[in-house]
């Protein structure tokens, strides 16, 4: 037999005896990780109340069942939290953050000295303060080009702590709108990318449709369009509208077809109506929202996302930090109002949401706007609902977050008294779960 063909039988073989092998055995799955949460009130946002003295089992990073302490049995050796002084509640949920935004720097000088990747080192940092307050998922709509998208994959690849993010891209705005760069010479440009026009600033339906579909290529949740004028920006005035409805028609189909919503910074009376018109899923500030504009929301079931904290904070410390008489007087004519219409739309039963505006003012300080909420016409449960049950709907993420219940992210938070009797407590959270991991424990007994 010819050598060549002894070689072949002999591989042949070799294969044949191979295949014959049986298989290796898998390797053993690990031990589910399984943590005991032993909770003297839960509130679990199914309802307005609380429940007394319950057990939460929480396997990796999943709760796996809730149920009475008095009849609950811990192995020997279980991780147990004992929480039994404390209120347990869901993680929270802030709708409107930027967490590359530093409330400490307003003067204009900056935008021009920093490079963006400073931003994204803030970001790291703010990121870690949000969770740390109990902000377990947040909804980031606006900063530099895909820097959220980048903070949300890190985040979930767990090389940096932070709440889960839901990220949007650079805000789309119009030529010398909010989202621009207004009132310096044509010569002056603030770029990272040669082509970041086309990821902000659209012109007509057609720039519209791409530079959706340019956000939604590089990875964004959510698209964040500018329908009306802003405070935070030179030139424009807040009540002014930008885009035509057709534009935020283009703008919303477009976001929709790629299974993504849409929100719309809207201040003014008309652009609020033309976002909601349009078919946007949420109106970022309302400020001068009026009783067509509750009506419409109501009808279309368009969620409001009124920041009636940040208000305090403008006036207050910002001035200090650099921020211009313009921004001021502007701050001025509609803070007052926002909150007054903010208590119209909530008794009308338009649908609220809590954000705040977090990188206005510094982040970690989100609880704070629980109070105003209150103050101006909520329950403190309702409140609550708002940055829980409500958030987590807003945002598409309701199978996962914002209650606590079975088959849920074990997302969990807790307070040293009762939110329900003083909501200001959540401005101090002592302990926070994210995954079923502790990344905050200043109350619990081990």
């Amino acid at each position: 037999m010819p050598r060549r063909l002894l070689l072949v039988c002999a591989l042949l073989a070799s294969v044949f005896t191979f295949a014959q092998q049986p298989p290796a055995p898998a390797a053993a799955k690990p031990a589910p990780r399984i943590t005991y949460i032993r909770a003297g009130r839960l509130f679990d946002g199914t309802s307005d109340s609380t429940r007394e003295n319950v057990v939460i089992v929480v396997q990796d990073e999943r709760i796996q069942s809730i149920g009475p302490a008095a009849s609950t049995k811990f192995p020997a050796g279980a991780t147990v939290i004992d929480l039994s002084h404390a209120t347990v509640l869901p993680g929270l949920i802030d709708c409107h953050t930027h967490l590359g935004a530093r409330a400490d720097r307003y003067d204009e000088i900056s935008r021009f000295k920093d490079s963006p990747f400073q931003s994204a080192f803030a970001a790291v940092v703010n990121a870690r303060k949000t969770l740390e307050a109990g902000f377990t998922s947040v909804r980031d709509v606006g900063s530099h080009p895909f820097l959220a998208v980048d903070l949300r994959n890190s985040i979930k690849e767990g090389l940096v702590p932070g709440p889960r993010i839901v990220a949007s891209g650079p805000a789309i705005s119009i030529t010398g709108g909010h989202g621009d760069l207004n009132n310096y010479s044509p010569q002056t440009r603030v770029i990272m990318f040669p082509e970041e026009r086309d990821f902000a600033i659209a012109d007509g339906v057609d720039q519209i449709r791409h530079v959706v579909r340019a956000q939604v290529k590089y990875g964004v949740d959510v698209i964040k369009i500018i329908a009306t004028g802003g405070v935070l920006s030179k030139g424009d005035s807040p009540g002014a509208p930008q885009f035509t409805p057709e534009e935020l028609k283009a703008a919303a189909d477009e976001a929709h077809m790629a299974g993504r919503k849409i929100a719309a910074h809207a201040h003014g009376t008309q652009g609020i109506k033309n976002a909601i018109l349009a078919g946007i899923d949420s109106i970022e500030h309302a400020s001068l929202i009026d009783e067509e504009g509750i009506r419409l929301a109501k009808e279309h079931g368009t969620y409001l996302v009124m920041d009636i904290y940040n208000d305090d904070y403008i006036l207050g410390m910002a001035p200090q930090f650099g921020l211009p008489q313009e921004n001021i007087d502007k701050e001025k004519m509609v803070g007052r109002l926002q909150r007054e219409n903010f208590q119209k739309a909530f008794q009308a039963g338009a649908k609220m949401a809590f954000g705040t505006d977090a990188g206005v003012y510094p982040h970690g300080d989100n609880a704070k706007q629980f109070f105003y909420m209150v103050k101006f016409g909520m329950t403190p449960a309702q409140a609550i609902h708002a940055a829980t049950t409500n958030a987590a709907d807003l945002i598409g993420r309701s199978k996962d977050v914002g209650s606590i219940e079975p088959g849920k992210y074990a997302d969990i938070i807790a307070v040293s008294a009762d939110p329900l009797q003083d909501v200001r407590v959540l401005e101090n959270v002592g302990f926070v779960m994210k995954g079923g991991v502790v990344y905050k424990n200043l109350i619990a007994g081990k």
